[in-house]
């Protein structure tokens, strides 16, 4: 009852006179006069002298000010203030600025301010300071209660775990693969140098090995310029003993996936005493007391070779230059000597073994050309069927793909007039072998009609011979007209 009094009080200002009732002193009966409500005042049925109303209206005033106050903080944007005579005044309504009606509102709540980034810019979140400043070496205070002198000079590095024997072949392998592609001995060093090899380190010379058994005559060259680099950077020469140790005990079963291992295990000894990554004496260490014929069969052909070496053998060329990395001028060099070998020999397939050898399968039009050039040269029918019989047989086993084919005829048909000056006969020949190509399925059609010819009666002019014997029909016969 007394808050809802306080409530209605409070939206209804009143005086403190009001307050009091107004009392007639005496009744009716007695005639008495009435007490003037200047001096006396009644208040909840109590009787109040002038000063104790005046207290009266302090308490009201006081406790108007302290709702006052109260309120502003939940509204201080109505603008309500209290009168001198302790009414409360409202006032027109203003926005709040209170942080509570606006979240992302930073100003301030007074309405000051300059406008600075707090903190000079080195304040807020995923901030490191201000832009510029340089933070010096904090000192290590050794009265902090966290102090270790333990930790004082400790030096904190990356410690590559070493690598287990599963890892192993799965970390090295595509490496070794890899170089096998692009030939980069540098990058192989620093792929390497960044693995913990530990006592796996001499499973690396054994591993590349083992994987160019089963490669390519450029990928055996190849391993053994990198066993040549890793040595002494990576690995040490015992290393590579213990792998080539390995690798000779490992024989019989490599011998089940390569035939020729034990003749390529030779090759790789012999270059490898050649680098001198093995030592001289690593043959020697051998004789007597080997019982496998396989391994027997390596270090005899490894010994062979070291007594060729120095009877003028270049040991280091041993496996020869892999196809895209050897000079043109030495490519065509060696397809001429093919050619010539053929030509004696008349054994194709030991040619195309040689042609797949050789590893240049994007160099393939050079063979074309230096073929075609060989028959226009030459002066018999053999060299010229023979040609032809080559030709056909790589066509049909598609060693020589369809568009090396044709690039090269495509170079004869360019050069056929140079070629035309030390061989007079050349067009002649060149129309004959094209012809005979084309019936024996060795080109088509289009890449037939595409030879030059020196004289009209060339089959790539036929198709012209009847417009022009039409021509002459028709001038011949206005001719009698007139």
């Amino acid at each position: 009852m007394a808050t809802e009094c306080e409530a209605w009080l409070n939206s209804n200002p009143v005086e403190a006179a009001d307050l009091s009732d107004f009392f007639v002193s005496g009744d009716e009966d007695n005639g008495g006069t009435a007490v003037s409500n200047k001096n006396i005042n009644e208040i909840n049925g109590n009787w109040l002298s002038s000063s104790s109303n005046n207290i009266h209206e302090a308490r009201l005033k006081a406790k108007a000010k302290r709702r006052l106050r109260k309120n502003s903080s939940r509204d201080s944007g109505r603008g309500d203030s209290l009168s001198d005579n302790g009414e409360v005044v409202r006032g027109t309504a203003v926005a709040p600025t209170s942080p509570k009606s606006k979240l992302l509102d930073r100003k301030s709540r007074l309405g000051k301010g300059r406008g600075l980034p707090k903190k000079g810019g080195a304040g807020g979140k995923g901030v490191w300071g201000r832009s510029g400043e340089v933070y010096e070496p904090e000192e290590v205070d050794e009265k902090d209660p966290n102090y270790d002198e333990a930790q004082e000079n400790c030096v904190y590095e990356t410690v590559v775990p070493p690598l287990d024997e599963s890892d192993f072949e799965k970390t090295v392998t595509p490496i070794v693969q890899e170089y096998f592609e692009h030939g980069d001995t540098n990058e192989v060093l620093e792929l390497l140098a960044e693995l913990n090899l530990g006592p796996m380190r001499s499973e690396v010379p054994s591993l590349a090995v083992s994987l160019a058994l089963e490669a390519k005559a450029s990928h055996r060259e190849l391993t053994s310029r990198l066993l040549a680099e890793l040595c002494g950077p990576v690995l040490y020469r015992s290393d590579m003993e213990n792998s080539f140790d390995k690798l000779l005990q490992e024989l019989p079963d490599l011998v089940l996936d390569t035939p020729g291992a034990p003749q390529l295990m030779g090759q790789f000894i012999a270059r490898a005493v050649s680098d001198q990554i093995l030592s001289k004496t690593y043959i020697e260490g051998y004789k007597g007391r080997v019982d496998c014929e396989y391994t027997r069969a390596a270090l005899d052909r490894a010994a062979v070779l070291l007594k060729m070496s120095m009877g003028g053998l270049r040991i280091d060329n041993l496996w020869g230059a892999g196809g895209g990395q050897r000079p043109v001028t030495q490519l065509v060099k060696e397809m001429n000597l093919l050619l010539k070998e053929y030509i004696l020999s008349g054994d194709s397939k030991e040619a195309e073994r040689c042609l797949r050898d050789l590893e240049v399968p994007h160099f393939h039009h050079e063979f074309v050309y230096e073929a075609i050039v060989m028959v226009l040269e030459s002066k018999g029918e053999k060299t010229f069927k023979m040609v032809l019989q080559l030709l056909k047989s790589l066509s049909a086993s598609s060693i020589i793909t369809v568009d090396q084919m044709r690039r090269g005829y495509e170079r004869v048909y360019m050069d056929i007039a140079e070629i035309n000056i030390d061989v007079p006969r050349a067009y002649f020949i060149l129309e004959q072998f094209v012809e005979k190509s084309f019936s024996m399925a060795i080109i088509d059609v289009k890449l037939r009609d595409l030879c030059p010819c020196r004289h009209m009666t060339s089959f790539t002019c036929r198709k012209q011979l009847p417009a022009l014997i039409r021509g002459i029909d028709k001038l011949a016969g206005a001719g009698r007209d007139l």
